[in-house]
Protein backbone atom coordinates (compact mmCIF):
# COMPACT_ATOMS: atom_id res chain seq x y z
CA UNK A 1 0.00 0.00 0.00
CA UNK A 2 1.59 2.88 -0.80
CA UNK A 3 2.15 5.58 1.93
CA UNK A 4 0.37 8.82 2.71
CA UNK A 5 2.91 11.26 1.42
CA UNK A 6 3.66 9.42 -2.38
CA UNK A 7 -0.56 9.60 -2.68
CA UNK A 8 -0.93 13.03 -1.74
CA UNK A 9 2.49 13.99 -4.24
CA UNK A 10 0.12 11.96 -7.02
CA UNK A 11 -2.97 13.89 -6.24
CA UNK A 12 -1.06 17.45 -6.57
CA UNK A 13 0.81 16.09 -9.45
CA UNK A 14 -2.45 15.07 -11.20
CA UNK A 15 -4.23 17.97 -10.36
CA UNK A 16 -0.78 19.98 -12.22
CA UNK A 17 -1.46 17.88 -15.34
CA UNK A 18 -5.27 18.94 -14.84
CA UNK A 19 -4.28 22.58 -15.25
CA UNK A 20 -2.41 22.05 -18.10
CA UNK A 21 -5.32 20.29 -19.86
CA UNK A 22 -8.09 22.89 -18.64
CA UNK A 23 -5.60 25.50 -20.38
CA UNK A 24 -4.56 23.68 -23.35
CA UNK A 25 -8.94 22.85 -24.17
CA UNK A 26 -9.46 26.44 -23.87
CA UNK A 27 -6.71 27.47 -25.96
CA UNK A 28 -7.77 24.97 -28.90
CA UNK A 29 -10.86 25.96 -28.53
CA UNK A 30 -10.53 29.96 -29.42
CA UNK A 31 -8.28 28.35 -31.79
CA UNK A 32 -10.71 26.60 -33.54
CA UNK A 33 -13.31 29.26 -34.11
CA UNK A 34 -11.39 31.27 -36.15
CA UNK A 35 -9.79 28.36 -38.13
CA UNK A 36 -13.08 26.77 -38.40
CA UNK A 37 -14.28 29.95 -40.33
CA UNK A 38 -11.64 30.23 -42.72
CA UNK A 39 -11.58 26.88 -43.67
CA UNK A 40 -15.72 26.68 -44.29
CA UNK A 41 -15.03 30.52 -46.23
CA UNK A 42 -12.14 29.19 -48.10
CA UNK A 43 -14.08 26.10 -49.74
CA UNK A 44 -17.22 27.45 -52.11
CA UNK A 45 -13.89 28.98 -53.70
CA UNK A 46 -11.85 26.14 -54.27
CA UNK A 47 -14.40 23.75 -55.38
CA UNK A 48 -15.51 26.23 -58.02
CA UNK A 49 -12.01 26.36 -59.09
CA UNK A 50 -11.68 23.05 -59.14
CA UNK A 51 -15.18 22.24 -61.30
CA UNK A 52 -14.11 25.03 -63.86
CA UNK A 53 -10.44 23.69 -64.46
CA UNK A 54 -12.36 19.90 -64.60
CA UNK A 55 -15.24 21.52 -66.97
CA UNK A 56 -11.80 23.00 -69.00
CA UNK A 57 -9.86 19.88 -69.20
CA UNK A 58 -12.51 17.92 -70.53
CA UNK A 59 -12.94 20.22 -73.38
CA UNK A 60 -8.98 20.07 -74.15
CA UNK A 61 -8.30 16.32 -73.64
CA UNK A 62 -6.71 14.66 -76.82
CA UNK A 63 -4.93 18.64 -77.60
CA UNK A 64 -0.98 17.86 -77.44
CA UNK A 65 -0.44 21.63 -76.36
CA UNK A 66 -2.92 21.18 -73.34
CA UNK A 67 -0.94 22.19 -70.01
CA UNK A 68 0.49 19.05 -67.99
CA UNK A 69 -1.33 20.87 -64.66
CA UNK A 70 -4.59 20.24 -66.63
CA UNK A 71 -4.34 17.39 -68.20
CA UNK A 72 -1.07 15.48 -66.38
CA UNK A 73 1.42 13.61 -68.20
CA UNK A 74 -0.84 10.98 -70.10
CA UNK A 75 0.33 7.95 -68.11
CA UNK A 76 -0.50 6.74 -64.62
CA UNK A 77 2.52 4.63 -63.59
CA UNK A 78 3.72 6.98 -60.55
CA UNK A 79 2.03 8.74 -58.10
CA UNK A 80 2.79 11.24 -55.20
CA UNK A 81 0.97 11.56 -52.48
CA UNK A 82 0.83 15.08 -51.01
CA UNK A 83 0.17 14.17 -46.93
CA UNK A 84 -0.94 16.98 -44.82
CA UNK A 85 -0.83 16.45 -41.17
CA UNK A 86 -0.33 18.90 -37.73
CA UNK A 87 3.41 20.11 -36.66
CA UNK A 88 2.23 19.28 -33.11
CA UNK A 89 0.99 16.15 -31.09
CA UNK A 90 -1.65 15.87 -28.29
CA UNK A 91 -4.74 16.24 -30.81
CA UNK A 92 -5.82 12.41 -30.48
CA UNK A 93 -5.85 10.41 -33.41
CA UNK A 94 -6.01 13.47 -35.79
CA UNK A 95 -2.22 13.00 -37.35
CA UNK A 96 -2.60 8.96 -36.91
CA UNK A 97 -5.81 8.24 -39.16
CA UNK A 98 -4.57 10.59 -41.98
CA UNK A 99 -0.75 8.92 -42.00
CA UNK A 100 -2.47 5.47 -41.69
CA UNK A 101 -5.22 6.36 -44.70
CA UNK A 102 -2.04 7.36 -46.32
CA UNK A 103 -0.39 4.22 -45.97
CA UNK A 104 -3.45 2.48 -47.36
CA UNK A 105 -3.65 4.25 -50.01
CA UNK A 106 -0.12 3.80 -51.28
CA UNK A 107 -0.22 0.11 -50.50
CA UNK A 108 -3.48 0.55 -52.58
CA UNK A 109 -1.55 1.89 -55.32
CA UNK A 110 1.67 -0.57 -55.11
CA UNK A 111 -0.58 -3.57 -55.30
CA UNK A 112 -2.07 -2.50 -58.43
CA UNK A 113 1.38 -1.85 -59.80
CA UNK A 114 2.15 1.65 -59.17
CA UNK A 115 5.02 3.69 -58.17
CA UNK A 116 4.29 5.62 -54.78
CA UNK A 117 6.07 9.03 -53.95
CA UNK A 118 5.20 10.79 -51.20
CA UNK A 119 5.88 14.55 -49.91
CA UNK A 120 5.41 15.57 -46.17
CA UNK A 121 3.49 18.42 -45.42
CA UNK A 122 3.85 17.99 -41.20
CA UNK A 123 6.22 16.53 -38.76
CA UNK A 124 4.07 14.09 -37.30
CA UNK A 125 2.76 12.97 -40.68
CA UNK A 126 6.85 12.38 -41.98
CA UNK A 127 7.44 10.53 -38.13
CA UNK A 128 4.84 8.13 -38.68
CA UNK A 129 5.44 7.56 -42.61
CA UNK A 130 8.93 7.63 -42.15
CA UNK A 131 8.34 3.79 -39.57
CA UNK A 132 6.46 2.08 -42.84
CA UNK A 133 6.87 3.64 -45.77
CA UNK A 134 11.03 5.92 -45.29
CA UNK A 135 11.97 4.70 -48.91
CA UNK A 136 8.75 6.16 -50.63
CA UNK A 137 9.57 9.84 -49.13
CA UNK A 138 10.85 12.14 -51.37
CA UNK A 139 10.50 15.40 -49.88
CA UNK A 140 9.35 17.05 -46.18
CA UNK A 141 7.51 20.08 -45.34
CA UNK A 142 7.53 21.51 -42.64
CA UNK A 143 5.64 24.90 -40.43
CA UNK A 144 6.88 24.75 -37.19
CA UNK A 145 7.13 27.34 -34.99
CA UNK A 146 5.03 29.57 -37.43
CA UNK A 147 2.13 31.23 -35.93
CA UNK A 148 0.19 30.89 -38.85
CA UNK A 149 -0.04 29.23 -41.91
CA UNK A 150 -0.77 31.48 -45.02
CA UNK A 151 -1.05 31.84 -48.48
CA UNK A 152 2.43 31.71 -49.44
CA UNK A 153 2.86 28.88 -47.56
CA UNK A 154 0.79 26.62 -49.81
CA UNK A 155 1.85 28.35 -52.50
CA UNK A 156 5.77 27.30 -51.78
CA UNK A 157 4.48 23.83 -51.73
CA UNK A 158 2.37 23.80 -54.71
CA UNK A 159 5.60 25.55 -56.63
CA UNK A 160 7.58 22.40 -55.18
CA UNK A 161 4.82 20.19 -56.90
CA UNK A 162 5.05 22.02 -60.09
CA UNK A 163 8.83 21.45 -60.25
CA UNK A 164 8.48 17.72 -59.59
CA UNK A 165 5.54 17.45 -62.47
CA UNK A 166 8.07 19.50 -64.82
CA UNK A 167 11.01 17.09 -63.63
CA UNK A 168 8.86 14.07 -64.41
CA UNK A 169 8.81 12.92 -61.00
CA UNK A 170 5.58 11.56 -61.08
CA UNK A 171 2.41 10.93 -63.32
CA UNK A 172 -0.77 11.61 -60.86
CA UNK A 173 -0.81 13.90 -57.66
CA UNK A 174 -3.32 13.47 -55.06
CA UNK A 175 -3.88 15.69 -51.93
CA UNK A 176 -4.37 13.48 -48.53
CA UNK A 177 -6.00 15.30 -45.64
CA UNK A 178 -8.38 15.44 -42.63
CA UNK A 179 -11.53 17.35 -44.23
CA UNK A 180 -13.19 18.97 -41.55
CA UNK A 181 -16.38 17.76 -41.11
CA UNK A 182 -17.35 19.32 -37.35
CA UNK A 183 -15.55 19.79 -33.90
CA UNK A 184 -15.89 16.13 -32.95
CA UNK A 185 -15.09 14.67 -37.08
CA UNK A 186 -12.56 15.17 -38.97
CA UNK A 187 -12.52 13.07 -42.30
CA UNK A 188 -9.39 11.82 -44.19
CA UNK A 189 -10.08 12.36 -47.84
CA UNK A 190 -7.95 12.05 -50.73
CA UNK A 191 -8.31 14.75 -53.40
CA UNK A 192 -6.89 14.09 -57.12
CA UNK A 193 -4.92 17.35 -57.82
CA UNK A 194 -3.31 15.94 -61.11
CA UNK A 195 -4.77 15.73 -63.76
CA UNK A 196 -7.47 17.82 -63.07
CA UNK A 197 -10.40 15.52 -62.16
CA UNK A 198 -13.12 15.64 -64.58
CA UNK A 199 -17.04 16.58 -63.61
CA UNK A 200 -19.54 13.89 -64.29
CA UNK A 201 -21.22 16.51 -66.64
CA UNK A 202 -18.10 17.62 -67.87
CA UNK A 203 -16.95 13.02 -69.07
CA UNK A 204 -20.79 13.68 -70.60
CA UNK A 205 -20.22 16.43 -72.73
CA UNK A 206 -17.06 15.27 -73.86
CA UNK A 207 -18.93 12.27 -75.85
CA UNK A 208 -21.10 15.20 -77.15
CA UNK A 209 -20.53 18.33 -79.66
CA UNK A 210 -17.90 20.34 -77.55
CA UNK A 211 -18.29 23.68 -76.71
CA UNK A 212 -15.99 26.54 -78.06
CA UNK A 213 -14.30 28.59 -75.52
CA UNK A 214 -12.88 32.11 -76.83
CA UNK A 215 -9.71 33.42 -74.11
CA UNK A 216 -9.12 37.36 -73.45
CA UNK A 217 -6.60 37.87 -73.46
CA UNK A 218 -4.19 34.69 -74.94
CA UNK A 219 -5.33 30.79 -73.94
CA UNK A 220 -1.54 30.17 -72.28
CA UNK A 221 -1.51 33.27 -70.39
CA UNK A 222 -4.64 32.99 -68.91
CA UNK A 223 -3.80 28.96 -68.12
CA UNK A 224 -0.29 29.78 -66.89
CA UNK A 225 -1.86 32.68 -64.28
CA UNK A 226 -4.79 30.22 -63.26
CA UNK A 227 -3.57 26.50 -63.03
CA UNK A 228 -0.30 27.62 -60.93
CA UNK A 229 -2.84 29.72 -58.55
CA UNK A 230 -5.36 26.73 -58.59
CA UNK A 231 -2.83 24.42 -57.07
CA UNK A 232 -1.96 26.32 -54.59
CA UNK A 233 -5.70 27.39 -53.78
CA UNK A 234 -6.37 23.44 -53.19
CA UNK A 235 -3.25 22.55 -51.19
CA UNK A 236 -3.81 26.15 -49.03
CA UNK A 237 -7.74 24.93 -48.39
CA UNK A 238 -6.21 21.16 -47.40
CA UNK A 239 -3.73 23.11 -44.64
CA UNK A 240 -6.93 25.12 -43.74
CA UNK A 241 -9.23 22.08 -43.00
CA UNK A 242 -5.94 20.99 -41.66
CA UNK A 243 -5.65 23.44 -39.39
CA UNK A 244 -9.56 23.35 -37.94
CA UNK A 245 -9.28 19.44 -37.31
CA UNK A 246 -6.54 19.82 -35.19
CA UNK A 247 -7.68 22.51 -33.05
CA UNK A 248 -11.71 20.26 -32.90
CA UNK A 249 -9.18 17.00 -31.83
CA UNK A 250 -7.17 18.28 -29.56
CA UNK A 251 -9.97 20.48 -27.53
CA UNK A 252 -12.07 17.02 -27.70
CA UNK A 253 -8.57 15.15 -26.45
CA UNK A 254 -7.92 17.50 -23.97
CA UNK A 255 -11.33 17.37 -22.48
CA UNK A 256 -11.27 13.79 -22.03
CA UNK A 257 -7.80 14.23 -20.28
CA UNK A 258 -9.23 16.67 -18.20
CA UNK A 259 -12.28 14.49 -16.93
CA UNK A 260 -10.27 11.44 -16.68
CA UNK A 261 -7.90 13.75 -14.34
CA UNK A 262 -10.76 14.35 -12.26
CA UNK A 263 -11.90 10.68 -11.89
CA UNK A 264 -8.31 10.28 -11.44
CA UNK A 265 -8.21 12.56 -8.29
CA UNK A 266 -11.19 11.32 -6.66
CA UNK A 267 -10.19 7.51 -6.70
CA UNK A 268 -6.82 8.61 -5.33
CA UNK A 269 -8.45 10.35 -2.55
CA UNK A 270 -10.81 7.93 -1.61
CA UNK A 271 -7.69 5.98 -1.62
CA UNK A 272 -5.94 8.46 0.61
CA UNK A 273 -8.67 8.65 2.94
CA UNK A 274 -8.81 5.06 3.40
CA UNK A 275 -4.98 4.66 4.12
CA UNK A 276 -5.08 7.69 6.93
CA UNK A 277 -7.92 5.87 8.61
CA UNK A 278 -6.23 3.04 8.78
CA UNK A 279 -3.64 4.70 9.95
CA UNK A 280 -5.34 6.02 12.50
CA UNK A 281 -7.21 2.87 13.81
CA UNK A 282 -3.59 0.94 13.91
CA UNK A 283 -2.21 3.35 15.77
CA UNK A 284 -4.94 3.53 18.17
CA UNK A 285 -5.34 -0.06 18.45
CA UNK A 286 -1.26 0.01 19.63
CA UNK A 287 -2.10 2.85 21.96
CA UNK A 288 -5.40 0.63 23.50
CA UNK A 289 -2.73 -2.55 23.06
CA UNK A 290 0.40 -0.38 25.14
CA UNK A 291 -2.52 0.46 27.85
CA UNK A 292 -3.51 -2.77 28.60
CA UNK A 293 -0.19 -4.19 28.94
CA UNK A 294 0.89 -1.37 31.32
Amino acid sequence: MASLKALRLRINSVKSTRKITQAMKMVAAAKLRRAQSQAEAARPYSERMARMLGALGAAVTGSPDAPKLLVGTGAEKTYLLVVVTAERGLCGAFNTNVARFARNRARELEAAGKTVKLLSVGRKGAAFLKRELASRIIGEVSFAGQKRIGFDDAAGVATMITTMLDDGDFDVCELVYNRFANVISQVPTAQRLIPAPLPEMAIEAASGPQALYEYEPAEEQILAALLPQNLAIQVYRSLLESAAGEQGSRMNAMDNATRNAGEMIKKLTLNYNRTRQANITRELIEIISGAEAV
